[in-house]
């Protein structure tokens, strides 16, 4: 610390006053993992179906439709929460996915049944590369969700292959991805559902790390860093 040494009492008793005065409030929620996860596995579940023919493709606006009113909304309002819970990791994850899964639902709304889009394809490729940031930043906390995030990147990817080369076997193949990333979803809403509610692990999350530290270390540990995360930091 430079400057003269009644400038650095000055600084010191400033800092004293800031610590007393100041106070960061933080509000308990619940964890919104789950939701979003079976939200999720309800997405890639009914357009696997699609895909591989277990639906008709004159349904494809009924898939839309359950994409637009079930998955975005429940998607977005875990990404909400994500944040509000200074995870800003799941936040951003959800918050992908809702914006994805909407994307696809109006386009599947209003296009003719069985057809493919371009426009689509170079989307979900951009989307599936924007689902390994979350998923990469996992892998150092929580594998299982990180898992489930490489997966979904797999799934976009190769379902934006498939609706720029109009490939049977493409969508046979992410169809079949899409019902990977269902089970693997599901199990992990079950997973941090009955950990959250036991506090406790319960099925395997493969929690390490921060994330370990999370689930087992006391309050102080929780908030030691606090002064440095977004929205009690001047700038993001």
């Amino acid at each position: 610390m430079t400057g003269t040494p009644a400038e650095r009492s000055a600084r010191e008793e400033l800092h004293r006053r800031q610590e007393t005065m100041v106070r960061v409030v933080l509000r308990p929620i619940g964890s919104p993992l789950a939701l979003g996860f079976v939200a999720l596995a309800a997405a890639t579940f009914v357009v696997s179906g699609l895909q591989l023919g277990w639906v008709e493709a004159a349904e494809g606006r009924n898939v839309a439709l359950i994409l637009i009113g079930f998955v975005a909304p429940l998607q977005l309002l875990v990404s909400v929460l994500g944040f509000l819970a200074r995870d800003s990791l799941a936040g951003t994850a959800m918050g992908i996915l809702s914006g994805t899964w909407l994307t696809v639902g109006l386009v599947l709304l209003t296009s003719p049944p069985g057809s493919t889009s371009d426009a689509l394809g170079l989307f979900l490729l951009v989307a599936g590369t924007a689902m390994l940031l979350p998923a990469t930043a996992a892998a150092a906390s929580k594998l299982i969700p990180a898992l489930v995030l490489a997966t979904t990147a797999l799934r976009f990817v190769v379902t934006g292959i498939y609706q720029l080369t109009a490939s049977d076997g493409w969508k046979a193949t992410a169809g079949l991805i899409g019902l990977l990333l269902a089970a693997v979803a599901m199990y992990a809403a079950w997973a941090f559902e009955l950990e959250d509610a036991a506090k406790k692990t319960v099925l395997p999350t493969l929690r390490r790390g921060k994330g370990a530290q999370a689930l087992h270390k006391g309050l102080l540990d929780q908030v030691a860093d606090i002064d440095h995360e977004a929205g009690v930091r001047q700038q993001l």
